[in-house]
């Protein structure tokens, strides 16, 4: 098995790509061609994209391609806009019609998953059954994931608080700290999350610090990051800016009394200031880990 590489006819390569941006172009086209949903392909070139600064990628995605005729209106579009091809397609009829339209139009084309099918397949000593879309198979998995959500949106923003302890994570902070997208990225990773604002003279529901079972976590971030974000939301709504809720110097007292509530119930704190949802997420998945061994350990 081998990393189905198409090259042009003059080897393409990375360094031909950026001579193109150099002459007045700051954007080039990326081809996405699954036949699922294209999420693993939209998830790499969008890590790949963002190593290249001041440069945007356009991409045309082309979900749930299983027959020729599906592939070739995908293959026009190519041709129309040439760029760079990535796919996640099973049936080899279909893999050496699109690399061979690839070479044709002059575009680098690669099969994302085949290097890490060969991988696979020189370790365990078997080679893969094909399945278009097997990652979504409606398992266990898919439906923990379905029921985690459903549990997150409806304990977000302080809903349903009589029931926390049937959450795995109960998110704090003050308001535009990023606790609605966080916890809901939590819950595609099947993660039950409820989030709690941290209002001025507003208690927290009672028994928050009794609970167990879930890992609680406070939210920051410096005072001009809320500010700014805060100012962008009554912007969007066409609301007041002279109110309390932008006032730089009310609202680092909001961040300084909620860092010291968190830190009075010892309740770990992520500085969400300079990070991503995803990092956010990432830091939140690594306190749970270590705090359910935890859980389980003490019986």
């Amino acid at each position: 098995m081998r990393t189905q590489l198409a090259y042009c006819p003059q080897q393409f390569t990375v360094f031909h790509l950026m001579e193109r941006l150099s002459v007045g172009r700051n954007y080039f086209h990326v081809h996405l061609v699954s036949d699922a949903t294209g999420e693993t392909l939209i998830a790499v070139s969008r890590a790949a994209a963002a190593q290249y600064q001041g440069v945007s990628s356009i991409e045309h995605i082309y979900p749930l391609v299983r027959t020729l005729a599906q592939l070739d209106k995908a293959i026009a579009e190519i041709r129309a806009a040439p760029g760079i091809v990535l796919f996640t397609l099973v049936e080899q009829s279909l893999t050496e019609r699109l690399q061979e339209a690839c070479v044709e139009a002059g575009c680098p084309c690669l099969s994302v998953l085949e290097p890490i099918l060969s991988l696979f397949q020189s370790y365990l000593g078997a080679a893969a059954t094909p399945r278009p879309g097997a990652q979504h198979i409606l398992n266990s998995e898919y439906f923990r994931r379905m029921d985690a959500l459903n549990f997150t949106m409806m304990h977000d923003d302080g809903q349903a608080t009589d029931d926390l302890d049937q959450a795995d994570v109960v998110l704090l902070g003050v308001s535009r700290t990023s606790k609605t997208p966080t916890s809901i990225y939590l819950a595609n990773r099947g993660i039950k999350t409820a989030n709690i604002p941290i209002v001025p003279s507003v208690p927290l529901p009672p028994g928050l610090d009794k609970l167990r079972k879930p890992l609680v976590v406070g939210l920051v971030a410096s005072p001009d990051r809320i500010v700014q974000i805060r100012q962008n939301r009554l912007l969007a709504l066409n609301a007041d800016q002279d109110t309390d809720y932008v006032d730089r110097s009310l609202v680092a007292d909001e961040i300084a009394t909620s860092r010291r509530m968190f830190e009075t119930h010892k309740w770990p704190i992520i500085d969400v200031s300079r990070r991503s949802i995803e990092e956010t997420a990432a830091a939140i998945l690594d306190l749970y880990r270590e705090h359910r061994m935890q859980f389980i350990a003490q019986g």
